[in-house]
């Protein structure tokens, strides 16, 4: 196990997929925070032009 963990360590090519891994789930969580609010914008936009019609 120590000699799969330390050619883990010095292997780059891992690092490099880990490196995109974070930064897609960055990417991720920053669409998904913008398309949320997108969201909530438009329902209050909605519920306030539904009040202004009565």
């Amino acid at each position: 196990m120590k000699v799969l963990l330390s050619r883990f360590v010095r292997e780059e090519r891992g690092s490099t997929a880990l490196e995109y891994g974070l930064i897609a789930a960055g990417l991720s969580v920053a669409i998904v925070t913008v398309v949320t609010q997108i969201g909530v914008t438009l329902v209050r936009l909605k519920a306030s032009a539904a009040a202004a019609g009565n």
